[in-house]
């Protein structure tokens, strides 16, 4: 996969991406990373990228032709790319957005910046993206999580491609906790069931902590129509027994002894 990133700040991306998954993804051409700097297809001789927006306001807004030009130099791989503009008005970047883009062969990525882009800019995307509800001062950290996100999902990127699919997320459920030696750390254990060898129990184990961690945490995640019978059930099962301890919780603290 190949990954352009149009861009006010080359610079930024050299830090993130020459370590750790994505360094070595790269040296194994798993995955390409390309940075594209806009100001060198501006129009004039002091490389001017925003103006002041017309109606006026504050701020300055990025200019359509110099993004319009970069986008159209890297399109030879049209066929299957996605162009994508990371901004705050875009729709919520969610694992299920990764898996997708994975599939593709060819990723642009536009960091906005200033007061934002010209709207006519918008002609130019598949898809607006935002990583969550707050301002950053340019796309850049945007486009970096979305590289990150997608290059794990190639197939080689992580070694192991079970790990991707057990992360949270993955089956809309947080991931179950885990551990390693020691076997007992300042009077902590590990749960037995994960030393008994039987992994049936343990995946079902795993299963039922993933559940009530979503419950507990992100309790948005457990749509009804995504859970499978068997998490139906252990959800159920939970949630009928937190019930029940917290009646003879109540019943302890007031000394009310009566049953039905």
């Amino acid at each position: 996969m190949r990954f352009d990133i149009l861009t006010l700040f080359p610079e930024m991306f050299v830090g993130p991406f020459g370590a750790s998954i994505i360094k070595r993804a790269v040296e194994k051409g798993l995955i390409e990373i390309h940075t594209t700097n806009i100001r060198d297809f501006a129009e004039d001789k002091h490389r001017i990228v925003d103006d002041y927006p017309f109606g006026g306001g504050a701020g300055m807004v990025m200019k359509p032709e110099p993004i319009f030009k970069a986008v159209e130099s890297l399109m030879p791989e049209k066929g299957r790319s996605q162009v994508i503009l990371l901004s705050p008005q875009g729709i919520v970047y969610k694992q299920e957005i990764a898996r997708k883009l994975s599939q593709y062969g060819h990723i642009v990525l536009i960091c906005g910046h200033y007061e934002g882009v010209d709207e006519r800019i918008k002609s130019l995307i598949d898809m607006e993206l935002s990583i969550g509800d707050y301002i950053l001062t340019g796309g850049e950290l945007a486009a970096m999580v979305v590289v990150d996100s997608v290059a794990r999902l190639i197939p080689g990127v992580l070694g192991d491609e079970e790990s991707a699919k057990e992360e949270s997320f993955s089956n809309n459920l947080l991931e179950y906790p885990h551990y390693t030696r020691p076997r007992e750390f300042r009077g902590m254990s590990v749960p037995d069931i994960l030393l008994s060898g039987n992994h049936e129990k343990i995946r079902a184990w795993r299963l039922k902590q993933s559940l009530l961690k979503t419950l507990q945490m992100r309790p948005d995640l457990l749509s009804e129509d995504r859970l499978t019978p068997e998490q139906r059930k252990l959800l159920a099962e939970e949630i009928e027994a937190e019930a029940y301890n917290k009646r003879v919780k109540k019943i302890t603290n007031t000394g009310d002894d009566h049953s039905e």
